[in-house]
């Protein structure tokens, strides 16, 4: 077995990431917080990362995401601001490439103005995410900042982000959703129906943007 730590030293919790085993690949997480007597377990961690989370802060967005076998919740932030020179785009906690995916596609299929302004996004918390499903709270985070509308309380998002402005599903999307049920999320954007949950069907990125009263200039 590989394990790796992963967290900024600066943030309470600390990853445990199981990288791979004998068996072969695996992705599995365990979330510590770091205590006067050294490491101890989270039992919630999706409650946990979202304690300091602001109400009706425009850039705010939750999204479900798998991290291993574990759904778990995690607050994408994003700050779109006036740039002084070249733009810049800075990103913490994400896939650098897959966000600028997200922001081209942002400009492209929902009008969005982001070429001469910087764009700052992030995981809150220390975590690191690389799920496709956080495409669409990271296209959310942005088009909120850059409006300042916030994103409606109670809102959670998931779903991959393509090209072409489509919103793809995402697996095992009935776990993701019965974690955000247990924190009291009950309204979810996602592009299939889950039986038993409020799910808000969207297949584009301006349906997406209008289902959360959001307009992108």
């Amino acid at each position: 077995m590989v394990l790796m730590f992963e967290g900024d030293r600066q943030h309470l919790f600390r990853m445990l990431r199981g990288i791979k085993n004998r068996f072969g690949p695996t992705s599995e997480l365990g979330v510590f917080a770091m205590a006067p007597s050294g490491l101890e377990p989270v039992a919630d961690p999706s409650r946990a990362l979202l304690a300091e989370r602001p109400t009706e802060a425009a850039g705010s967005v939750v999204a479900s995401v798998l991290e291993g076998s574990r759904p778990l919740l995690v607050e994408i932030q994003a700050l779109v601001a006036s740039s002084y020179g070249v733009p810049r785009r800075v990103v913490t906690g994400l896939d650098a490439h897959r966000v600028a995916l997200a922001l081209a596609v942002l400009e492209r299929h929902a009008g969005a103005r982001l070429g001469d302004r910087d764009v700052f996004v992030k995981v809150t918390g220390g975590v690191d995410v690389d799920d496709p499903a956080v495409d669409l709270a990271v296209v959310a985070a942005v088009a909120s900042s850059l409006s300042g509308q916030p994103v409606p309380e109670g809102s959670v998002l998931v779903g991959e982000v393509g090209l072409t402005g489509e919103i793809r599903s995402a697996p095992r999307i009935a776990e993701r959703l019965k974690e955000a049920a247990q924190l009291g999320f009950h309204h979810c954007l996602a592009p299939s129906d889950v039986p038993g949950y409020q799910v808000e069907r969207v297949r584009t990125v301006s349906q997406a943007l209008a289902a959360l009263g959001l307009h992108s200039d």
